[in-house]
């Protein structure tokens, strides 16, 4: 048989579309549809067709796009499930998966039934590891569950059983599959109305859900929240957060099949078989509505006239020197100075005035700072001011020095006495030493807390996976935030160790820690109203995250990435690990950078909400997080300037700044009500 791409409009007997809020109707008039996928950018969606009962080969997948519907293939025998990645569609159909080029070349039969180790019964869902293109298909098997299994279809189309009712004891009709991080997969079963986790190394698993009736699709929205339909009860349930319970979201629906998440319009959207309809749900959990309402603010150019002191475009050989801006922050002296540090290792210090023409060098450490664009993850990092500056003039600073090689420090230094806008360079006295095996993950953020200690963050020590396990090993310091006192010395040390430090007492462990479990924390800061500890962590594989600090905290990396099980060894939510407060996949973007609680004067609309954005997609939210109700109610987001966000600062009046990476060396922006 063959499936061709037909170009001419596909009539329907009615197409209808509406808006995303609440429960719409998206379309209707579709021939029994059973499975939706949807493009990242929104512009595309397909779906699986089964046709008339008595009219074999007229089941199809449909292309929905530019307001037209139109048929992708047609002729197929029974199809049902549908995924997408980049260029390609992958579509089951009965006892075999397509993977057809979306741009318009012909289909290739992926995985004919000869391919798979026993004949297949009814192939139901599909789904794709979107990092190596693996896919993933569940065969509901004969009626009395024999055959019944999930197979592995590698990207040359060889295809391996992952588990079966010997693997996984109770299994009897795999439907719905859903990949939860890079390791692990969910399978609906719904003979049994349950919910699997499986790990994909060994085909073994637990169950996470039950009681869900005649569960037949799954679907993830971009923050942890997982979608289940129920076919035979005709409902809709959403799980908030692994671990949680399933809650109700719609009922009444005309069989629902396998639903997808629509990126671009933050919209479920599940098909109704028996109505022919495919409906549109928002993906809020009821009665715990997230606002997304974008904010009436801009970013703009606080400084449009400085002229950085020492700084050129370009190197003495004609090479491009970007302005790398990485840390902006004042003294805390009543001065009102801003201070802005360059990974290069210049820190810059000048009036906060939008007038400012030029800067003056606080401290030059060029001579000392190890920085490469080819390793940009090293640099001068971190700088904070003592809470008594303006009597002791120390500050703290974090960089990779050019001495040592895998090595970051923490070094206090001193202003010169009477020049209160020179730092003295010989003042360098070290605290901590960071020996790390790999160049990237140095996190190096460090602020000081409400209590007067100093607060310092670093990563796994870099590489994929964190190869040596530093995150969960106490007797390591990368992974971790640390809590030193910079007032007192114990022996042997420039600094102390606060008595009520979490791991104080356990044998082997390094005493500095804080909390642990982290991969590579961009940015730490405390909420000056409240005292409590952000953090951002940088994800490896599909999510960012961010948490809320609390002292001898195990925050999971690298057992979990986000809400998720990591690798091998990952694992569900478990007591003794923080899972994060909020997650967004990497469809939304790929590196998160931290920012702070704002607690300024000028955007009372903002007081409370903790400001971040993406280094990658660019996009920066204002997120506000109910601690009584242990949940995020707001994450708004502000126009963005397509620029990479390096890092936020903020002045002594709690105003918020965004540093960018510049070639003409405006990389710094306010936050202005937008015009």
């Amino acid at each position: 048989m063959r499936f061709l791409f037909l170009s001419f409009v596909f009539l329907l007997p009615a197409v209808s579309a509406a808006g995303d809020a609440g429960s719409q109707s998206l379309m209707s008039g579709l021939s029994h549809p059973r499975t939706v996928a949807v493009t990242p950018d929104g512009t595309k969606t397909y779906i699986t067709v089964a046709g008339a009962p008595d009219k074999p080969g007229d089941g199809a997948v449909l292309l929905v796009s530019g307001g037209k519907t139109t048929p992708f293939l047609t002729g197929l025998t029974d199809p049902y499930g549908v995924a997408v990645l980049q260029d390609w569609v992958y579509a089951v159909d009965q006892d075999r998966v397509l993977r057809v080029g979306g741009k318009g070349a012909m289909h290739a039969l992926f995985a004919p039934p000869n391919a798979f180790p026993t004949p297949p019964r009814k192939l139901h869902d599909i789904t794709v590891d979107v990092r190596n293109g693996t896919a993933y298909v569940s065969d509901e098997g004969g009626p009395d569950g024999s055959g019944a299994a999930v197979y592995r279809i590698t990207s040359g189309g060889q295809v391996s059983r992952v588990t079966d009712a010997t693997l996984l004891p109770g299994l009897r009709r795999p439907t719905g599959l859903v990949l939860e991080g890079s390791a692990h997969l969910l399978i609906a079963d719904s003979a049994t109305g349950t919910i699997y986790r499986v790990n994909l190394a060994t085909g073994n698993g637990e169950i996470i859900a039950d009681r869900l009736g005649g569960v037949d699709g799954l679907a993830w929205d971009a923050h942890g929240r997982l979608f289940v339909t129920d076919r035979t009860g005709g409902k809709l349930f959403v799980i908030p957060r692994p671990g949680e319970k399933p809650v109700e979201v719609a009922t009444g629906l005309a069989s629902p099949a396998c639903p997808a998440f629509d990126l671009a319009n933050n919209r479920i959207l599940v098909p109704c078989t028996e109505s022919g309809t495919v409906a549109s749900f928002t993906t809020d959990v009821p009665g715990q509505s997230v606002n997304r309402t974008p904010l009436a603010i801009e970013t703009n150019l606080a400084f449009p006239n400085l002229k950085w002191t020492g700084w050129e475009p370009e190197t003495v050989d004609g090479k491009a020197n970007p302005l790398r801006p990485i840390v902006l922050t004042h003294a805390g002296d009543g001065s009102h100075r801003v201070f802005v540090a360059t990974q290069h290792g210049v820190i810059h210090v000048f009036p906060n005035d939008p007038s400012t023409t030029a800067t003056r060098v606080f401290l030059d450490l060029t001579n000392r700072v190890r920085y490469d664009d080819k390793s940009n993850e090293e640099g001068f990092l971190g700088l904070a001011f003592h809470p008594r500056f303006r009597e002791n003039g120390e500050f703290f600073v974090f960089y990779t020095p050019q001495a040592e090689k895998g090595v970051n420090l923490v070094s206090r230094f001193r202003v010169r006495k009477g020049e209160p806008n020179q730092a003295d360079p010989a003042s360098e006295e070290v605290l901590l030493r960071f020996e790390k095996p790999f160049w990237n993950h140095d996190g190096g953020t460090i602020a000081f807390g409400p209590d007067g200690m100093l607060y310092v963050t670093h990563g796994d020590g870099g590489s994929g996976n964190d190869p040596y396990d530093n995150g969960q090993n106490l007797r390591s310091l990368l992974g971790k935030i640390h809590r030193i006192d910079v007032d007192k010395r114990d022996a042997g040390k420039a600094y102390a160790i606060p008595a009520d430090n979490p791991f104080v007492k356990v044998p082997d462990a390094r005493p500095e820690i804080w909390a642990y479990g982290f991969r590579n924390v961009w940015r730490m800061a405390f909420d000056t109203a409240t005292g409590q500890l952000w953090a951002a962590d940088v994800g490896q594989n599909l999510f960012e995250e961010i948490n809320l600090v609390q002292k001898g905290g195990n925050y999971g990396w690298n057992r979990r990435e986000g809400l998720h099980p990591f690798g091998a060894r990952g694992t569900g939510p478990q007591t003794g690990l923080i899972d994060p407060i909020w997650e967004y996949h990497h469809d939304v973007g790929k590196s998160i950078t931290g920012g702070t609680v704002y607690r300024g004067k000028r955007f009372p609309e903002l007081a409370g909400a903790y400001i971040y954005g993406d280094y990658v997609s660019t996009k920066i939210w204002a997120l506000r997080y109910d601690a009584g109700q242990k949940r995020v109610t707001e994450n708004r987001p502000i126009p963005d300037r397509k620029r990479p966000i390096l890092s936020f600062g903020q002045d002594q009046d709690g105003e918020l700044y965004l540093l960018t990476t510049a070639t003409d060396g405006r990389g710094i922006f306010r936050f202005d009500q937008k015009k």
